[in-house]
């Protein structure tokens, strides 16, 4: 996930024989129920395959991969078929990628099992009717994907298989636990309810920021996709694509209506301690959907930013200025009341354990303004704005264009609001 995190004056960028009819399914409504998080181990769960999935109960915290991982695999039988008749159950569907991501996928043909909760969309502000609206052209089961038995008992009566799982899954707020109770926990019900109903490739939107794990959820993302490497590794009839987007343009126009009402563009520093390659829901849509046929995309991590060079904080400010035909206004913070912030909750965490997600906010916060979205050499240190592959057509400076025209609608950050 690249999780957007907004802060107040500013932004920072803070996953078969039997064809499914397109109808909605609308008599599937499975009741949520809700299940302790483990942040670091779970109970295991078997597939029904000749290579059992097995999760690890040790309770060490999972070392992050530094490196894309290709292994050889065996095509599997569902790319062989026409699009109608193969079946794709999306996870996360109705997230802010997730509805883009099954949008794209009935466009190209495909039929597609939207995964949803009764209650979706920011606060659960959606209704049943609003959420089989949103995702038209899909059926659309309403199950809890934190409840492994109520998942696959919900896929169990669809009565049908499922070739490929592609999960848009993420926390919400990035906290501690749900980042483990979403990030890892759902995401792995996914994968086990998906392949025991016949799944051969997972398709996962994870985040690029995972390459320097230093929170929770980076390592939570971490955990799974090297568990899910280890399925590829041992059944060769199992692939991945693990998708890691740079940042979401919602993530960057936090500012625009501010820097329009004559407030001056907040930055961290001098305005370039950080820098992304921004890429739009449609397009990200797009190259995840490429995902499920393309064979070149079998069991790799796949980095991606949008279109153009990388832009920094000051650049990004200087593009909103150009467009509102102001002269440029900037209030640069220093990054070190960040650092005291942090050191005063981590301090406050340990009389107060309740304060144990405002702790790890604050991190975030931290992170996404002095970190770059771009691809981190292992061997430097350094991010290269030259290494991050490039995808689509849309450019962060027409997403300043529409939201100047027509605001933030359908922008909003939610939950990762957090100052």
């Amino acid at each position: 996930m690249s999780l957007g995190f907004s802060f107040n004056m500013f932004s920072i960028q803070s996953p078969k024989s039997q064809i499914l009819s397109r109808t909605r399914l609308s008599s599937q409504f499975i009741n949520q129920t809700q299940v302790k998080s483990a942040p670091y181990t779970l109970s295991d769960y078997h597939v029904n395959s000749s290579q059992p999935f097995k999760l690890s109960t040790s309770s060490k915290r999972f070392n992050p991969i530094t490196a894309s991982t290709a292994v050889e695999a065996t095509t599997s039988s569902f790319r062989n078929k026409n699009p109608k008749d193969i079946n794709i159950l999306v996870v996360g569907s109705t997230g802010y990628i997730g509805k883009f991501v099954v949008k794209e996928l009935v466009s190209r043909g495909f039929n597609v099992i939207a995964i949803a909760r009764e209650k979706s969309g920011i606060r659960g502000r959606n209704d049943k009717e609003e959420t089989l609206n949103q995702l038209q052209g899909a059926s659309v089961c309403f199950s809890d994907v934190t409840n492994l038995e109520s998942l696959e008992k919900s896929l169990e009566n669809l009565g049908t298989s499922i070739d490929v799982v592609v999960s848009c899954l993420a926390s919400r707020s990035g906290g501690v636990k749900d980042s483990w109770k979403i990030d890892y926990e759902a995401n792995r019900n996914s994968l086990v309810a998906g392949r025991n109903c016949g799944a051969s490739h997972f398709v996962l939107l994870s985040a690029i920021c995972v390459q320097k794990p230093l929170l929770e959820f980076q390592r939570a993302k971490l955990k799974f996709e090297a568990e899910m490497m280890k399925v590829a590794e041992e059944d060769s009839g199992f692939t991945y694509s693990i998708v890691r987007p740079t940042a979401f343009f919602k993530s960057l126009g936090g500012q625009v209506e501010l820097v329009k009402e004559g407030k001056p563009y907040v930055m961290f520093g001098d305005g370039k301690l950080c820098a992304c390659k921004p890429i739009s829901e449609q397009d990200l849509a797009s190259f995840i959907a490429d995902c499920v046929l393309s064979e070149d995309k079998i069991n790799q991590i796949l980095p991606i930013g949008g279109p153009g060079k990388a832009l920094t904080p000051l650049e990004q400010g200087e593009i909103l200025f150009r467009l509102l035909g102001k002269e440029p206004k900037f209030l640069k913070v220093p990054i070190g009341i960040m650092d005291f912030a942090i050191g005063v909750l981590d301090f406050l965490v340990k009389i107060f354990p309740s304060l144990e997600d405002a702790a790890e906010f604050g991190k975030i916060g931290r992170y996404y303004a002095a970190e770059s979205m771009l691809i981190l050499d292992p061997e430097t240190g350094e991010y290269s704005a030259e290494k991050t592959p490039s995808y689509g057509k849309d450019t962060l400076e027409e997403f300043f264009e529409r939201v100047l025209r027509e605001g933030m609608a359908g922008q909003e950050l939610g939950e990762q609001t957090i100052f």
